[in-house]
């Protein structure tokens, strides 16, 4: 069922490439969703509210055009001056002054008074073509920004526009230009004006949501002519490096797996791991209660790595990354060496920054500068705060497969539980989606706290079944068969915890 879900997606994506020629963006992400780019030499409506990202996709499109396409690029604006917008986007660390010298862009502020639009009895815009027509053949443009366009024909009859409209983008089809058009999100309409969203061929809409004091922004395609394109909203951040959009849905794709294995950097627990530990590219979980040493093995799985030259990043969502290499040294593990050595990176951030998506956004950004082997994220529950655990569930299933596809070993801390999954059945939802799972938790015997391991699931390899005894000291972590316990009392509690592990044994 799978590859023959795979073969229509690669038939849909060879129907589409021959449908409707495109114009890569070179957004990272956009080209991806919009299955390769705006459509060429055709006009492209980017609405939406006030400090959504409409003035900086744009650019953006420009920039990427003059940089990795060898296409130069007219931005033509009539509300900011045009010294004004060079230094919104010196940010972008381009010397946008040598590009204007080069002609590789042209930039061109319009401004027409009210006043002289009440003046002027029947109106048309035929001097903007004038205007347009000379910015493009002074260097030879095949992309156009005509931002917040609609500022021009504010309070001008309706009927009267919709024919002007038309012209302009008939016109700019002509020219054979592909064109943004930015817009202000309207109160009745999805314009101001109403009127541009009915002639542009395509119709990109851009928000910035708050929820629980969060901001996201987000973009939905809405048109896109002659073109297949994905519907969902996506959410994208703005940096110095430009605009980055994160696809929700990922296709379905038949991605290279590995038979080779990575060691967990603990021998006695690779050996409950048929002797060999996690399959490389595969996805962990390590769950349980607090304290219970789920970063001390994370912490031990990053060592090993690292130790064997290759990339880790741990990504901290609890501890600050200097906290926790201090801890670590008290059970045997100087992280700093390798912080130093360039083998492991940390990305630290408090849940509450920024939405999910946000951040993994983020790490998907380190990925693709570092390129680590391994990914460890401690703890993922911190995460839950921020949104519903379906909606943690979904985009952890998302990163996992795009982390899949890139060959990458995650290791995930979690504070779950058999007994919170009895309490919060939406919790297993997690665990169902990786491919090791292990439990670390606490028992007490003769009045002292121990604590146990075991593998309630390793898909495609034999694993131990049992429950053992799992011990951190000043010298590291140790994994004991269960009756190294004192006594080997497993006493009956409020947790019925000697009937939850004979049923796991």
């Amino acid at each position: 069922m799978e590859l023959e879900m795979n073969s229509t997606q690669n038939k849909i994506s060879e129907y589409l490439s021959n449908t409707i020629e495109k114009t890569r963006t070179g957004i990272c992400g956009f080209d991806e969703i919009t299955f390769g780019g705006l459509p060429k030499n055709r006009p492209t409506l980017v609405v939406g509210g006030i400090g959504t990202g409409k003035t900086f996709m744009s650019m953006h499109f420009l920039l990427n055009g003059v940089n990795h396409f060898e296409e130069n690029g007219v931005f033509m604006t009539f509300e900011e001056k045009t010294n004004e917008l060079v230094t919104n986007f010196s940010n972008f660390n381009i010397d946008i002054d040598e590009l204007i010298k080069k002609k590789k862009l042209y930039f061109e502020h319009l401004h027409i008074a009210q006043y002289e639009l009440h003046e002027s009895g029947k109106y048309n815009i035929d001097g903007l073509f004038v205007r347009i027509e000379h910015a493009v053949d002074t260097i030879n443009a095949k992309r156009i920004v005509l931002d917040s366009l609609d500022t021009l024909f504010t309070n001008l009859d309706i009927n009267m526009l919709r024919n002007e409209f038309k012209k302009l983008f008939f016109w700019l089809k002509e020219k054979k230009i592909t064109a943004i058009i930015t817009a202000e999100q309207g109160d009745i309409y999805l314009t101001r004006l109403g009127l541009e969203e009915n002639v542009a061929d395509c119709v990109i809409e851009l928000t910035n949501r708050i929820i629980s004091q969060i901001s996201t922004r987000r973009l939905r395609i809405m048109k896109y002519r002659g073109s297949f394109h994905a519907n969902n909203e996506y959410p994208f951040i703005i940096d110095n490096e430009g605009m980055n959009v994160f696809p929700i849905a990922t296709n379905l794709i038949e991605y290279n797996i590995s038979n080779n294995r990575v060691s967990s950097g603990i021998k006695s627990l690779d050996a409950m791991l048929d002797g060999k530990g996690f399959f490389v590219g595969t996805s962990v979980l390590v769950s349980g209660s607090a304290g219970t040493g789920k970063t001390s093995l994370a912490a031990f799985f990053a060592k090993s790595n690292c130790e064997n030259k290759k990339k880790c990043l741990l990504c901290a969502f609890e501890e600050s990354s200097k906290q926790i290499v201090r801890n670590m040294k008290s059970i045997g593990i100087d992280l700093e060496q390798y912080v130093t050595s360039k083998n492991l990176f940390f990305y630290y951030a408090r849940p509450t920054l920024q939405n999910l998506e946000l951040h993994f956004m983020r790490i998907k950004s380190i990925i693709e500068v570092e390129k680590p082997d391994v990914i460890i994220l401690d703890p993922i529950t911190n995460l839950m705060t921020e949104g519903l655990n379906s909606d943690v569930r979904s985009m952890l299933t998302r990163f996992i497969d795009y982390l899949k596809t890139l060959q990458i070993s995650v290791m995930f801390t979690a504070a779950i539980t058999l007994k919170s999954i009895v309490i919060n059945p939406s919790d297993e939802g997690i665990s169902s989606m990786v491919d090791t799972w292990i439990m670390v938790e606490d028992i007490v015997t003769n009045n002292k706290r121990n604590r146990i391991i075991y593998i309630l699931k390793s898909r495609g390899m034999p694993h131990s079944k049992d429950v053992k005894a799992f011990v951190i000291s000043n010298d590291g972590i140790d994994i004991y068969e269960l009756d190294k316990i004192e006594n080997n009392v497993l006493p009956e509690n409020k947790y019925n915890r000697s009937a939850l592990i004979g049923n796991i044994i």
